[in-house]
């Protein structure tokens, strides 16, 4: 690309020189890695890399993304120590457990290379490890919100279907759902686990020991889809309200036919472009936006679904 942007200036008429000029002084090969928490078998996180790729290529810089394949959060920080000491412009990192991550991600900071906080994390923590700002969805507050919601709906108690539960911010979104009931949490979240086959077995176990349960909440694909097998199994599809973070094709599906009353759109794409286009940018011409970046919550439902469904599982 380098040899390109210099023919093309060569060969450009003396009035476009200042133009172009700055042009080729930019493309000195910016080199941005994403580092994210999820596992390998985690397909929400293609919207991700579709993000980080098309920004990527917009912004004529090198993009990178790295995860731990199983998901294991002490991997994941020797890998952000691996990043790091290949010395790259940034890092665009997910903040999954502080007390594993805050360390390697200081380091970085320590080290001079610009970080973005973004997906898991909050902006008070971003602020306080030294990261240049958080791109995300809060995500207690994205919980409370469809706590609310739902509450507005008539339900009182539910199923929290946990598929990460060693992530805390896993968590925080059951018990921002809960608070928003005005309910305790208890033991209406369960350890779901990542395996298809027991996820949908441990949903109906836990529906048929307790038949009252108002509503289901899931905190993604990997949950969301066992769900809706073990809902549509054990005949309550439909019956039983449903809401989701995340989408997915089987949750836009969910939506389309009623099973799932709506789904949280976090919005993933954003969360891996921006953070691209705002390093490429404070690396160019040093300017950076005030404000941390608010990717979501916001509810898809069944009205207006045509835009979200052509996109699923790919930019949205």
């Amino acid at each position: 690309m380098k040899s390109t942007v210099r023919k093309v200036a060569l060969a450009t008429v003396a009035a476009a020189a200042p133009l172009i000029t700055a042009a080729s002084a930019y493309a000195d090969g910016e080199r941005y890695v994403l580092v994210s928490h999820a596992p390998d078998s985690d397909s929400w996180w293609n919207t991700v890399k579709n993000g980080i790729a098309l920004a990527g290529e917009q912004m004529d810089v090198e993009v990178e993304y790295r995860n731990p394949p199983t998901g294991d959060l002490a991997d994941m920080a020797r890998i952000i120590d691996q990043v790091a000491a290949s010395g790259p412009d940034g890092i665009i990192t997910t903040l999954a457990d502080e007390d594993i991550l805050e360390g390697p991600i200081r380091n970085a900071i320590d080290s001079g290379i610009n970080v973005i906080i973004m997906n898991t994390g909050s902006p008070e923590k971003a602020r306080e490890i030294g990261a240049l700002m958080y791109v995300g969805q809060p995500e207690y507050d994205a919980g409370y919100a469809a706590g609310l919601r739902a509450k507005s709906d008539g339900v009182g108690s539910f199923l929290c279907v946990n598929h990460y539960i060693v992530q805390p911010a896993s968590t925080e979104r059951c018990q921002g759902f809960a608070d928003g009931l005005g309910v305790e949490l208890g033991n209406q979240m369960i350890d779901a686990g990542q395996d298809p086959s027991e996820i949908k077995n441990r949903v109906m176990a836990y529906l048929s020991s307790n038949p009252d349960t108002d509503a289901v909440l899931t905190l993604g694909p990997t949950s969301a889809n066992p769900t809706l097998l073990a809902l549509n199994e054990n005949g309550m599809a439909g019956d039983i309200y449903f809401g989701t973070f995340d989408l997915g094709g089987d949750i836009v599906e969910g939506i389309k036919s009623g099973i799932i009353e709506w789904g949280i759109d976090q919005q993933p794409f954003l969360q891996a472009y921006l953070p691209v286009v705002i390093l490429t940018n404070y690396d160019r011409y040093g300017v950076l936006p005030g404000n941390n970046v608010n990717s979501g919550p916001g509810f898809v439902t069944a009205e207006g679904l045509e835009k979200v469904e052509e996109f699923a599982g790919e930019y949205r």
